[in-house]
């Protein structure tokens, strides 16, 4: 209960600079738990949707990436390219393109990866290798984006930590630590590979929509990831679909469509690290689901679960990190681009502690 006290009592100006008062700031707290859980469930739908088909025998996860970064490029691509000036596409893709190359090209291959885990490891693993995630972004955050975590950020991640050991213990209890297990080395070395690349590309939308604009970001992702997942897609030649499944795959895309638009937002009100940590949740959403669809067998340490990662979370975004906010050249486009209800909120991003990472990835981060 004590880690709940910096959320339920009012915090002063002073302690948190970022913030108009304690009201405002217990409320905004409130909106960055709620938004973290809607990214969390719309990761459930893709999973949902997976499993099904995968009991039809559908094994295609660069046709599933393709149709996201598909959608992306038809709606955040085009608004680029109907800017001018700065904005314009043709004038970002001049002096930036690689960068941009490099970003797709992690976020597609990571997708990749992952999905390709599965073939040769455990859930298990995979659950717990994941999460490698967190401790890579936080180092990239502090040498690219100078974060400067306090240590109640780290007991934070710990606190989560735990909440997801729980979540496998129940897993184990319940025999679902089954799996294929040929060549289990290759399967961790490609979830912990996944991990690194995510990491990569959360640090390059957290970059980017701090210092850029949301749209900037997605459009270059959907141009890329198009072209990336396409050409892995043409080369893979598989294409394993029947009528009976294409409302899978409509569900899958939508999910992965919204989570790639909403969680620019939530990276924009926290960091990448603290998305990924309320993503800890998702499995838990999706064992939940499994209840229903799969039979799967209840567990009280689901719900311990939930609570031990939830309350991890709250504390993370409790402190935020010592850094201030940026200029954001691009917010008034954001706004004509996206729905109010989307409109991010200020930052806490060191700008000039960026230049070095100008440098190295896009200048222009889900």
């Amino acid at each position: 209960m004590m880690v709940l006290i910096p959320f339920l009592l009012p915090v002063s100006p002073a302690s948190v600079p970022s913030c108009g008062g304690g009201v405002f700031f217990c409320r905004r707290l409130l909106q960055t738990v709620a938004m973290g859980q809607v990214l969390s469930l719309l990761i459930c739908g893709t999973a949902v949707s997976c499993q099904f088909l995968a009991d039809a025998g559908v094994r295609t996860p660069m046709l599933q990436s393709f149709l996201n970064y598909a959608l992306l490029l038809l709606t955040y691509t085009l608004v680029l390219c109907t800017r001018k000036g700065e904005g314009n596409i043709l004038k970002m893709l001049r002096t930036k393109w690689w960068k941009y190359l490099l970003m797709g090209l992690a976020d597609v291959e990571a997708n990749y990866a992952v999905v390709k885990a599965y073939q040769f490891t455990t859930l298990t693993s995979i659950q717990l290798l994941d999460c490698f995630v967190i401790p890579v972004l936080m180092l990239l955050s502090r040498l690219f984006l100078k974060t400067r975590y306090r240590p109640v950020h780290f007991v934070a991640v710990a606190v989560c930590l735990l909440g997801v050991g729980a979540m496998v213990g129940a897993d184990i209890l319940a025999g679902r630590n089954e799996g294929s297990t040929n060549n289990v080395m290759l399967g961790d070395g490609l979830v912990l590979l996944s991990a690194v690349l995510y990491a990569v590309s959360n640090l390059c939308q957290e970059h980017t929509v701090k210092n850029q604009s949301r749209v900037e970001f997605l459009g270059m992702m959907g141009l890329f990831g198009t072209l990336i997942s396409g050409l892995q897609l043409c080369a893979s030649a598989r294409w394993d679909t029947h009528h009976g499944t294409l409302m899978l795959f409509a569900v899958y895309a939508l999910c992965m469509y919204a989570l790639y638009s909403f969680m620019p937002v939530v990276v924009k009100m926290t960091s990448a690290t603290a998305v990924n940590l309320s993503l800890l949740t998702a499995d838990l959403f999706s064992l939940f689901c499994g209840l229903f669809l799969f039979n799967y067998k209840f567990s009280a340490l689901y719900i311990i679960s939930f609570v031990v990662i939830t309350t991890g979370f709250i504390l993370f975004n409790a402190f935020p990190t010592n850094s201030s906010p940026p200029e954001n050249r691009a917010e008034s486009d954001d706004h004509a681009a996206a729905s109010p209800s989307l409109r991010p909120l200020p930052s806490h991003i060191d700008v000039g502690a960026t230049e070095a990472f100008d440098q190295l990835l896009p200048s222009s981060a889900l």
